[in-house]
């Protein structure tokens, strides 16, 4: 519930600066028209620019937001056998799947989890915690790192960030629809904005974020099923499924949220509507109905 939380508020956050810097520029004044009708045509460029603006800018900045958060330090000179095969690793999926070598790190963390994140798929970021690498076998970390190499070569990154960025702009538009009718049909008042929108828009936009973010989960929780596969013809079939079982024997370290979709585990638990990822099992059965027939890129 933390992590759904601070998804929530994060993004809530971002909103509410947008909003209140295109107040400050006099923007949201025109959403009055004659002091009591709302300009329609004017709140849906008003929540277009704060949706897409909140869910773009966290996508910019998703590569630093990353590195800080979970201290993941990019390796730039290999020095070890393991920072050596993870880069080599990394640079023979990247040319598979026909992308600019990314910036690849490790993340200190005894858990065992991975992310990808970055603005664009010529243009991320691919970690691996130290705890991964202490308890995989080559095989499932090369699966594991397939999986991620699969977000990053399918753009899953900005495709959530769109699908957010949508969401998003519905929050907006509906928060603020809700409050004006309360300000005009509840509490009468029929000049200007009163404390009523204000109170009633901010709420409204909470809650609908909340509700919302569930939609953004599904389609994370789909991507999941295709990140599996892509690790799967990476690595083969048996090294992801493996890698999969070894990840649901250990209670899962939470990513902080800008990764948790990206990432190669997560907690599910009964808020499954809130989950970025699906359930091991199913994500381990949806593998086994591939067959074992399925040839995968070995090192």
């Amino acid at each position: 519930m933390k992590r759904v939380l601070l998804f929530i508020m994060t993004n809530v956050a971002i909103m509410v600066v947008l909003s209140i810097t295109l107040r400050i520029l006099g923007v949201d004044s025109i959403l009055a028209e004659n002091g009591s009708d709302l300009n329609i045509q004017a709140l849906v460029i008003l929540s277009g620019v704060i949706g897409f603006g909140g869910s773009l800018i966290s996508l910019v900045i998703s590569k630093w937001m990353a590195k800080r958060m979970t201290g993941a330090v990019v390796i730039t000179n290999p020095t070890t056998n393991i920072e050596k095969w993870l880069v080599n690793t990394v640079e023979k999926q990247a040319k598979i799947v026909g992308i600019k070598m990314p910036e690849v790190a490790i993340f200190p963390s005894s858990a065992m989890n991975a992310f990808a994140t970055g603005a664009s798929k010529n243009n991320a970021l691919m970690a691996v915690s130290q705890g991964l690498l202490d308890n995989m076998t080559e095989g499932e970390i090369e699966a594991v790192v397939g999986h991620e190499m699969s977000h990053i070569a399918n753009g899953d990154m900005v495709t959530l960030a769109l699908i957010q960025g949508v969401v998003n702009t519905f929050v907006v538009f509906l928060s603020r629809i809700i409050g004006h009718i309360v300000d005009r049909v509840i509490l009468k008042n029929e000049q200007g904005h009163g404390i009523g929108y204000f109170v009633t828009t901010l709420v409204s936009q909470v809650i609908l974020s909340i509700l919302a973010s569930t939609i953004v989960m599904y389609f994370s929780r789909k991507r999941e099923f295709i990140a599996d596969t892509g690790g799967a013809d990476l690595a083969g079939n048996q090294n992801m499924i493996n890698a999969l079982k070894r990840l649901g024997q250990v209670e899962p370290e939470a990513l902080p949220e800008q990764m948790a979709a990206f990432g190669i585990n997560d907690k599910g638990g009964i808020m499954a509507l809130f989950s970025s990822h699906p359930p091991i099992e199913a994500r381990i059965a949806a593998l086994e109905e591939r067959g074992s027939g399925v040839m995968g890129v070995h090192s």
